[in-house]
């Protein structure tokens, strides 16, 4: 039956592009389904879905990019979150941060064109949304500040910066960071009409064994109104959420804000609040991210979970979590999306569940007997075009028949 579906799904797709300009009209005008999200992450660092690598020409990174929004499009899908500012660096000629290495192979050296402007208006000439996504912290995938473009504000302030893991991190705890990350980011949501602000799931970095993020000086200077570090450091994260948020209004009113955190913020066993779970990671704990309180509370608009496990998984159902997360949005007014795991697919080292294609369909299929979940958004762009073992053929045959539109920003 998956056979048949992708096959139908391609004849389809080939006839609505190959017809005459009416026939196309007719096609987009097909009747609607109910206001949904369909999303993608197109991902940036380390060149995981676009640019396909570093170097290209401007004509041959738009191709490309323009390739992928035309394969969204061809999904029904009806959102792009883009990832604009993937290390401290920027995809829009920014007064704050270098040109990405990730467009020319060399980091503060221009590709010729500007990617953000260019998907934007792209995007929203085929009828999709176009979020912009920052990673608010994540400085390099590397330690060495010499490799960094001459003119990094990391070079003017290397204080800010803290090596953890093999990489750099701005450090959360120092305000002048905070403020400046802020401004970084807000100058692209000023200069574009993007649809959506999106944070990713790194604020303080995730754990790595036998190491310590050295913010000592920090806490020395800023903690001391707190009963320990670990509070500290989530009010930091809180100050960043609520303060982009305010920024967000200020600058682009309306605009919707969200985060597509870690899965679990708690599991059972360390809050009861928690999610019937044994995950090795919390947000709460490891990361620093009070992610049940912004919804609770609506400081972010959205909030895209990433449940990248399987139905029946031991450690983390996704069946509980998508519970968990329909209780913990029911009564707000933050709008709730599922994070979906494409790119496990029929990956090798993947549990059987990811070598089913129709897996991820009954993902969907689940979710929908909950009100409070108004969408998914699917990781990532390359696997949407590439369609692994056709799983996302299997979802658009058994959900997407009609086009969509993504929910209003709440009010």
């Amino acid at each position: 039956m998956g056979q048949l579906s992708r096959r139908a799904f391609t004849l389809a797709a080939l006839s609505t592009l190959g017809a005459a300009p009416a026939a196309r009209a007719a096609a987009d005008h097909r009747p609607r389904a109910a206001a949904e999200m369909r999303g993608m992450w197109l991902a940036t660092v380390s060149n995981r879905d676009w640019p396909s690598e570093p170097g290209l020409t401007a004509a041959a990174q738009r191709t490309e990019l323009i390739a992928l929004l035309d394969k969204a499009a061809r999904r029904r899908l009806n959102t792009v979150i883009f990832q604009v500012r993937p290390t401290a660096d920027a995809l829009w000629p920014s007064p704050y941060e270098p040109w990405s290495e990730y467009l020319t192979g060399t980091q503060g050296r221009s590709p010729g064109w500007d990617p953000l402007g260019t998907a934007v208006q792209e995007a929203h000439a085929r009828g999709l949304h176009l979020h912009a996504w920052f990673n608010p912290y994540r400085i390099a995938n590397h330690t060495d500040r010499g490799r960094l473009a001459p003119a990094h504000p990391v070079r003017k302030h290397p204080d800010w910066a803290v090596p953890y893991g093999g990489k750099l991190y701005y450090n959360p705890g120092l305000p002048q960071v905070r403020a400046f990350v802020q401004r970084a980011m807000l100058d692209a949501v000023a200069r574009y009409p993007v649809d959506g602000v999106h944070f990713d799931d790194y604020f303080y970095p995730y754990p790595v064994a036998g190491q310590t993020f050295d913010d000592d000086t920090a806490y020395d200077r800023y903690g001391g109104a707190f009963d320990s570090r670990a509070a500290w450091r989530r009010d930091n994260i809180n100050k960043l959420v609520r303060e982009m948020a305010a920024g967000i209004r200020r600058v682009r009113p309306g605009t919707p804000f969200g985060v597509s955190p870690f899965g679990v913020w708690r599991n059972a066993a360390s809050d009861p609040r928690g999610s019937d779970t044994r995950a090795g990671v919390q947000t709460y704990d490891d990361l620093h991210a009070d992610t049940r309180a912004w919804v609770r509370g609506h400081w972010i608009d959205y909030v895209v979970p990433q449940l990248y496990w399987n139905l029946g998984f031991a450690a983390a159902d996704y069946a509980k979590l998508v519970d968990w997360w329909a209780a913990v949005a029911e009564g707000t007014r933050t709008q709730l999306y599922i994070g979906e795991a494409l790119y496990k697919a029929g990956a090798a080292g993947q549990p059987p569940a990811w070598h089913d294609p129709a897996e991820l369909s009954r993902h969907l299929t689940l979710a929908a007997r909950h009100p409070q979940v108004r969408g998914h958004v699917f990781f990532a762009a390359k696997d949407v075009a590439a369609d692994p073992i056709g799983a996302m053929s299997r979802v658009v045959a058994d959900h997407y028949r009609r086009s969509a539109k993504p929910p209003r920003p709440p009010r």
